[in-house]
């Protein structure tokens, strides 16, 4: 079997991911009965015409193009425009026409005007557009669509785009045809592949179908996807990481540690960690000899890892806590790998081996807030978060995310406790001055008169940055009282305590981002966990880390893909960034009715 080649600067060379892969391959039993073949539909290599030039025409008016370019570049749709606008009255042919609307479309887009910039962008569709242009148009057009949650027609124009793409393009299309096809559920994926005629198109589908299922059928399947579609551009490297899971004779994993505090302060949350992990665990194909420790009963974390080391660990899950964590990553050595629950405070060298890091980091969800409030149209922002260290970070990731996509921030406000709730509000939303405005009038009329408080009208979101429950449902009703109850309200996970709650009705209309796994996926594992009388519905969420802690275990050797490694998890869909930490894409959902919704 053909080995994965080795792309340089496509994925990350760890000496510490080899060493993890001298003993994690994954592989277990032969299964009793191999899966029966589904019939496919006949594949025909499809012609492509690879490397068109990225060139744009030759133009009258390039000085005006490259200005107006420059201007969007930093985000000034309003110098754009005006540099455009006299062009309406020129004689353009038909490449300066078709450049011209594309920058109108992209004005429009940075200026939020979705639709407008859509529709804009979709009538450069027609053959006689430039190929330069229409590439760039269908680019822009795709990007917007990954953005708004359009994932299934992002990946579809990226399709496109790959088959006549210039070959420096090539694997940057793959990677996001992958990234946003591993977005959809599989009814999502089936529905596409029964509605399509495109062979090259069913075959994107077909194999993001087939990275979803797991055991030793997962690996016949691939194997005979990729023989099956030998001329499809992820044949040559299966996307994902998913070519390594198809390594000859990889090498199976004989015994796991895992260190939990199971004992004293955080035991239960190391056992709700446990639980979770348990429960994929029994319920995979291949079991390898478990070694539970209780991190309580050990002077250190270092003490510990070298428990479990003698005793014949050769994967280490866990600790737990971030300075756990910490004392590991100082290690000059780590003989057995780790696949840690937390990530590390300092973030410079980790030592020699593999230190993976999984973690339900909230700064990643501040990020992502910020890409969906963008892809809805939203661009001028204000902000209301809780004073201190939490939320100063929260704040500055997701100030650094929203102006990379081209957002502002108008406004932000912090807030001490309850009685800082309505000042904040009131603050943020400028009703001290409207209120301020309305006694001048009375006082210089000199009679009482009816005002209604106006607020600013220069934002079009919000962003709840509160750490609580209780903080959000005290916010979100004063924003509606303060004449803010049609923005957009977006807000992290900390919003939800992951158990349904009447009170949640006050939450009704936020947008925040959530775990797949309280959005209803592995309903068995969460049956499972229940069934055992262990589970605690306040510590879910680490139900779902533990899960994901056996999803990487087992699944470990697709790391070795670097940024390119993508595994759709109990706890978001799952990438690895060049320090080895492993961040989470969560889910999109809403409140409605007092109830979570995923949208």
């Amino acid at each position: 079997m053909r080995q994965p080649p080795s792309r340089p600067g496509q994925h990350i060379r760890y000496s510490v991911l080899s060493l993890a892969l001298l003993i994690l391959g994954g592989c277990g039993a032969a299964p009793e009965k191999q899966p029966e073949q589904v019939a496919q539909a006949p594949q025909q290599p499809v012609a492509t015409q690879q490397g068109i030039s990225l060139a744009l025409p030759p133009s009258d008016f390039s000085n005006e193009f490259s200005a107006a370019e420059q201007s969007l570049q930093n985000f000034d749709w309003m110098s754009a425009s005006v540099i455009l606008d006299p062009l309406a009255e020129q004689p353009l042919n038909r490449d300066d026409s078709s450049y011209l609307s594309y920058l109108q479309a992209r004005i429009a887009y940075t200026r939020g005007l979705q639709p407008q910039a859509l529709l804009g962008l979709e009538s450069l569709e027609y053959p006689g557009t430039n190929a330069a242009l229409q590439y760039r148009a269908r680019d822009l057009r795709r990007r917007a669509l990954a953005l708004s949650g359009d994932h299934l027609e992002s990946a579809r124009l990226g399709d496109l785009m790959l088959r006549n793409a210039p070959s420096e393009k090539t694997d940057m299309l793959r990677r996001e045809i992958w990234h946003n096809l591993q977005q959809l559920d599989q009814q999502q994926l089936q529905q596409a592949m029964d509605a399509t005629t495109d062979l090259r198109w069913h075959g994107w589908l077909e194999l993001a179908a087939i990275s979803r299922t797991s055991g030793p059928g997962n690996t016949l399947e691939l194997a005979a996807w990729r023989s099956n579609n030998a001329q499809h551009p992820a044949a040559d490297t299966l996307p994902g990481g998913l070519a390594y899971l198809l390594e000859a004779n990889p090498a199976q994993v004989q015994k796991v540690a895992l260190l939990l505090p199971l004992s004293e302060r955080l035991a239960p949350a190391g056992k709700a960690v446990l639980d979770g992990y348990l429960a994929s665990y029994y319920a995979s194909y291949s079991r390898p000899e478990l070694a539970i420790l209780d991190l309580d009963q050990y002077p250190s974390a270092t003490a510990a890892y070298n428990a479990a080391m003698a005793q014949g660990a050769n994967l280490v899950v866990g600790p737990l806590s971030k300075e756990a964590v910490g004392e590991l990553g100082k290690l000059p050595q780590r003989p057995v790998p780790v696949l840690a629950l937390n990530r590390a405070g300092q973030t410079g060298d980790t030592g020699s081996g593999s230190l993976v890091q999984l973690s339900l980091a909230p700064e990643d969800e501040a990020a992502l807030i910020a890409e969906h409030a963008f892809g809805q149209g939203a661009r001028s922002a204000l902000i209301i978060r809780p004073a201190g260290s939490w939320g100063n970070k929260m704040e500055s990731v997701l100030r650094q995310r929203w102006a990379a996509l081209g957002g502002t921030v108008t406004g932000s406000e912090s807030y001490t406790g309850r009685e800082d709730y309505s000042p904040s509000v009131k603050n943020g939303l400028d009703i001290f001055n409207s209120e301020r405005r309305a006694r001048s009038i009375r006082d210089m009329l000199a009679t009482n008169i009816e005002s209604t408080g106006r607020r600013r009208q220069d934002i079009d979101t919000i962003f709840l940055l509160s750490r609580s429950a209780a903080d959000a449902r005290s916010i979100k009703p004063l924003l509606s009282f303060h004449y803010a109850g049609d923005l957009p309200v977006y807000a992290t996970s900390s919003i939800y305590s992951g158990i349904p709650d009447p009170r949640d009705k006050d939450l009704n209309g936020i947008n925040l981002v959530e775990i797949p796994w309280l959005l209803g996926t592995s309903p068995g594992l969460r049956v499972a966990i229940a069934a055992g009388g262990t589970g605690s519905d306040n510590y879910t969420r680490l139900n779902a880390l533990g899960t994901d802690a056996h999803l990487l275990q087992s699944r470990f050797m697709q790391l070795q893909a670097g940024p390119d490694a993508l595994l759709r998890g109990n706890t978001g869909l799952l990438t690895l960034d060049q320090k080895q930490r492993i961040h989470r894409e969560l889910s999109l959902a809403t409140f409605d009715g007092g109830k979570l919704r995923p949208q």
